[in-house]
């Protein structure tokens, strides 16, 4: 089932990239989508990743998914874009790699957390799926932009999308004793890329609906955390 899910996960991709290249994606603006997801991937870590990744044994590895993604996000990755400035930057074989890396490793996450606990690994897959839907509309835009072919840009979100199976597939060549580290890891990037990636970027200028997603976000991770407990 983890699998599955990485796979479902990974097919937002390609289906967000796509609705943005049809123009469907001009009627919701993408600070709102990307709030949601700031707050959903923030709780995951807080109240879903980190509780099961005995932080107290695995703090460097937190600091080390946060400091892996904080220089993929600076070098090599796209960043979802919340207004208009989506358009002024370009796309390159860099970037490609760089969220290449980062699905390959959300694939793996959403495995080992469905080995941990079933209800872990769909948190993380959620938590994923909203962070995909503003990647991958920024993703074609981007692409759409630097004057990249259609069909090239369907082959590339296609092939993002494929990553996720991969990492799920990889996951199975993890030690049971470094499940906590991996989970450890990925609750590390899912705070850079929900603090200092999507926060940012739909905070540009206050608006009070952007403040309620992100609570209305973390509320709803947190109640699928109470779901669980009881």
């Amino acid at each position: 089932m983890g699998h599955l899910y990485a796979l479902i996960a990974g097919s937002f991709d390609l289906i967000a990239g796509w609705l943005a290249l049809r123009g469907w994606t001009t009627k919701i603006q993408p600070r709102y989508i990307i709030a949601l997801a700031a707050g959903m991937l923030l709780a995951a870590a807080f109240f879903h990743v980190l509780p099961e990744a005995d932080v107290k044994s695995n703090s460097l590895y937190v600091t080390l998914g946060f400091m892996v993604f904080y220089l993929l996000e600076k070098f090599m990755m796209i960043h979802a874009c919340g207004e208009d400035e989506c358009h002024t930057h370009r796309i390159g074989p860099v970037a490609v790699l760089g969220m290449a890396m980062d699905n390959v490793v959300d694939g793996a996450g959403i495995v080992v957390g469905y080995q941990v606990n079933p209800w872990l690994g769909a948190s993380i897959a959620i938590a994923v799926v909203l962070h995909e839907i503003p990647q991958g509309i920024t993703s074609a835009l981007i692409m759409k932009e630097a004057g990249w072919k259609q069909s090239t840009m369907l082959w590339v979100l296609a092939a993002a999308s494929l990553l996720y199976p991969i990492g799920a597939l990889a996951a199975g060549a993890i030690p049971d004793g470094f499940q906590q580290k991996m989970l450890a890891f990925i609750a590390g990037d899912f705070i850079y890329i929900g603090a200092a990636d999507l926060l940012p970027e739909a905070h540009r200028t206050f608006n009070w609906k952007v403040v309620a997603l992100v609570i209305i976000g973390m509320v709803v991770m947190l109640l699928l955390r109470l779901l669980e407990g009881g």
